[in-house]
């Protein structure tokens, strides 16, 4: 026999262990973000060193805060023009620069009837349909585009008022603007407005003159500063409601909201009497026209 030696066995090596697939994938989107990042930054380098970059946008500067005009409920058209001046006058001493807004101009822009939306088709003055609130202007606004503004908020407020009482009544649109004017006229305290539009109402229903006093200084240019005189009592004009009869021939102010509320919307009561009391501010509403002449007589009235 031959000795052989003692045969060996090879060791057995391990399967090489795999790494999971989630671990590859992390390491190649780490790998990934390390380059990009290494991108991004030379990308930078770049741009900051040979002017390659885009140069940073000059800031635009804010357009100027709009100045702004207030007319009150009850404004003429004219009163409106004089507020117009006075703004004016206030924005371009604040800008230097002179604005277009101009009291003549607004006038001419508002001296001209015409066709207003839902009244028909007869063209009518503009006042009563220039409504009363706070907008805003900038030295290239024009008279015409305020007038424009003001029409267009009118047709907007017109648009909530239920016309159907007045309707009923036989008064058309255009009646209850203008009742809706001498209201605003008329009243200083805002829960008489529907007395008010009910003694109007009442005196219309009777034949009666309206006798309003507002329609009288509007007709004949008199201040409320100052009294009516007999003389002017006396006057033809077609806004004398003392002496003719039924409205006068447009709205004598520019009504507010309420106010044309509460000539759509009159207060159901008999009164037919009104006089301002000592406080300038409330009215006596009577139907007896002897406790009309009493309470004028106890209070100095003529």
């Amino acid at each position: 026999m031959v000795d052989r030696p003692p045969e060996v066995t090879p060791p057995q090596r391990r399967p090489p262990r795999r790494t999971p697939r989630s671990v590859v994938y992390r390491r190649r989107l780490a790998a990934l973000g390390v380059l990009g990042a290494g991108f991004v930054v030379a990308w930078f380098a770049v741009g900051s060193i040979g002017g390659g970059g885009s140069k940073p946008k000059p800031t635009v500067p804010l357009p100027p805060r709009p100045f702004r005009v207030v007319f009150p409920e009850g404004f003429t058209r004219e009163q409106m023009a004089a507020r117009v001046a006075t703004v004016a006058k206030i924005a371009q001493h604040e800008r230097g620069k002179k604005p277009k807004l101009d009291a003549a101009k607004y006038l001419a822009a508002t001296s001209h009837p015409r066709r207003v939306p839902g009244f028909g088709s007869r063209r009518l003055p503009l006042e009563g349909f220039l409504f009363p609130a706070t907008y805003d202007f900038t030295v290239r606004t024009t008279s015409a585009q305020l007038a424009g503004k003001q029409l267009q908020a009118f047709r907007r407020e017109w648009a909530k008022v239920n016309l159907g009482y007045a309707q009923s009544k036989n008064l058309t649109r255009y009646d209850v603007l203008t009742i809706a004017s001498m209201v605003e006229a008329e009243t200083a305290a805002p829960e008489e407005r529907q007395l008010v539009a009910a003694v109007i109402y009442n005196r219309l229903h009777l034949r009666m003159p309206l006798g309003i006093d507002a329609t009288l200084r509007y007709g004949l240019h008199i201040p409320p500063t100052e009294s009516i005189h007999q003389s002017q009592l006396d006057t033809p004009s077609p806004y004398n409601t003392s002496k003719k009869p039924g409205l006068p021939p447009t709205p004598i102010a520019n009504p507010g909201l309420a106010s044309l509320q509460a000539a759509a919307h009159p207060a159901h009561v008999d009164y037919i009497y009104f006089v301002r009391k000592p406080d300038k501010v409330h009215h006596f509403f009577t139907a007896s026209f002897a406790a009309f002449e009493r309470y004028k007589a106890a209070h100095g009235y003529r």
